[in-house]
């Protein structure tokens, strides 16, 4: 991209932008009507233009049914979809509404729905228009909720969900370039207050960028630490694949039953902290049936377990398990010098009769 964060995109550096998409069959276009997403119609549409041959396109708006004023955006943006010889569909959230947690249950919908919809259209990628200016407030609405290095590393260019990839081509570029884009255009977009109301957390932190940047903290220089943390967290995960390879090694012979792990406690404990917290995580997650486990939940367990192990044999001399907790769905346990992570028996409702 340009170092002028206010010129309109190229036709050629919009051509890099969606260069490995090019022999995609389909792809889906999240676009809401906001600018954003507007300008990803708009540059997509004049890329595939530039193509002898390149995927179909079909853009798909959702309706999450929270404003008076999104059915009429959705026809806005089929108008447009249609003067750029591009298939449109409006998706509708239905049923009830949460009253907490209703941006996080939204996003939730708004993905499940696209991903229906590339499944349709026989899509491999459902795009976003996710851009610089987000990469940059994702990350510092995960650092004051006190995200760990995983979340740190904020939004991926490629992720996968529910059987679709979800790409953000947009994620190194800025608003204002893609603003500038459709000025020169002349091409609309619709402007959703809910983007400025301060009852949310995004909206909220948005607000601190003007000042964060007087201090140096911009949003290009907080998308690069988001990049450069994605770095790191990508290099701890190779090395707790091979602590993983390693452990199971060691427990060769001691196969645990399936669906469980086991591992061989001084080996373990031998593990740098933050390998020892994703082995944990990794394995709470894959033998639990109770959702994932929070990281900070994690976190307390592996404290007791490594203060278990530094305990030493003494409470196991009968077989007893020197400690045994629950987590998310899972039972881990310390017998023997190994640790166990079983599935936990289900829970009974409090709605259940011992009799009939």
């Amino acid at each position: 991209m340009s170092d002028d964060d206010n010129s309109p995109i190229s036709a050629r550096a919009a051509k890099q932008l969606f260069a490995e998409l090019k022999s995609s069959p389909a792809l889906v276009l999240a676009v809401s009507g906001g600018p954003d997403s507007v300008a990803l119609m708009w540059l997509a549409a004049r890329w595939r233009r530039s193509l002898s041959r390149g995927p179909q396109l079909t853009v798909v708006t959702v309706d999450h049914g929270l404003r008076p004023e999104a059915a009429r955006e959705a026809r806005e943006v089929k108008q447009l979809a249609t003067e750029l010889g591009l298939t449109h569909r409006t998706l509708r959230w239905r049923g009830v509404k949460p009253k907490r947690g209703l941006p996080a249950a939204a996003r939730e919908a708004r993905y499940r729905l696209l991903a229906q919809a590339a499944r349709k259209a026989g899509a491999s990628h459902v795009l976003t228009a996710h851009t610089r200016d987000d990469q940059a407030e994702t990350l510092l609405m995960r650092l004051v909720r006190g995200s760990g290095l995983a979340g740190l590393s904020a939004m991926a260019r490629r992720t996968e969900r529910d059987g679709i990839v979800l790409a953000r081509p947009l994620l190194d570029v800025p608003k204002s370039q893609l603003v500038a884009t459709l000025k020169r255009a002349k091409i609309g977009f619709a402007d959703d207050p809910t983007n400025r109301d301060t009852a949310f957390t995004r909206p909220r932190l948005r607000a601190l960028l003007p000042q964060l940047a007087m201090e140096g903290g911009d949003a290009r220089t907080l998308a690069r630490l988001a990049v450069r943390l994605s770095r790191a967290n990508a290099a701890v995960e190779v090395l707790v694949d091979g602590a993983e390879r390693f452990l199971r090694l060691r427990a060769r012979g001691d196969a645990p039953q399936a669906g469980s792990r086991r591992y061989e406690a001084s080996a373990f404990a031998a593990l740098p902290e933050e390998v020892r917290l994703r082995l944990l995580l990794r394995a709470v997650n894959a033998v639990g049936h109770e959702g994932p486990a929070e990281l900070g939940k994690v976190e307390t367990l592996m404290a007791a377990l490594d203060q278990a192990i530094a305990a030493g044999p003494a409470g196991a001399a009968h077989g007893r398990a020197i400690l045994k907790q629950t987590l998310s769905g899972a039972l881990i346990s310390l017998t023997g010098g190994r640790i166990h992570i079983t599935p936990a028996p289900a829970r009974r409702s409090k709605g259940t009769c011992k009799g009939t």
